[in-house]
């Protein structure tokens, strides 16, 4: 076992900000596999979910100096994941499958496109970026109260306040 195996992800993150190409294989082995997992209870596409994982990666390399320390690094990991596979799905061209050939395009799939083009997006869009922040880390991003809270770097008590107010908000603007 490397040195670096036995960090933290925070140790991690700070080396491979520093360049450190090992601590990036730790990371990557640390947490591409999880991210596959979520990422493929959002999109059926095998081929977009590794795509975006490895994109997700690639960011991570490159703006490893961005993360702030604070909340986990995974769950900056996480995000960026997700907005990796939104842009793939953005840049997916409309699928024209061959007679044999079944294109399965899960729910979440469905409902991120939604919520990227549709009425939703709007009205996530007329929402302070403190509560949009709340419920794209809770709702979309898939995140524990815990965890939204680290992300964000708020107490779990205000992101449960702040997704009230937003639930309310939104009911409103979609009426």
């Amino acid at each position: 076992m490397s040195e670096h195996e036995t960090w933290d992800d925070a140790r991690l993150l700070a080396a491979v900000a520093d360049g450190d190409r090992r601590a990036l294989e730790i990371l990557y082995a640390r947490h591409a596999p999880w991210l596959v997992i979520r990422l493929t209870r959002r999109c059926a596409d095998p081929a977009l979910v590794d795509e975006a994982v490895q994109d997700t990666f690639v960011a991570v390399w490159r703006t490893a100096r961005a993360w702030r320390g604070k909340g986990e690094v995974a769950a900056w990991i996480w995000g960026i994941g997700v907005r990796r596979l939104l842009d793939q799905l953005r840049r997916r061209p409309a699928a024209q499958p061959a007679a044999y050939e079944e294109v399965m395009v899960s729910a979440e799939e469905q409902v991120l496109l939604g919520i990227e083009y549709g009425e939703l997006g709007q009205a996530l869009n007329q929402l302070s970026p403190e509560l949009r922040a709340v419920v794209q880390a809770t709702v979309l991003d898939g995140l524990t109260t815990r965890e939204a809270g680290r992300l964000l770097g708020i107490p779990a008590g205000t992101v449960k306040t702040r997704m009230m107010r937003a639930r309310a908000l939104l009911r409103e603007e979609l009426a």
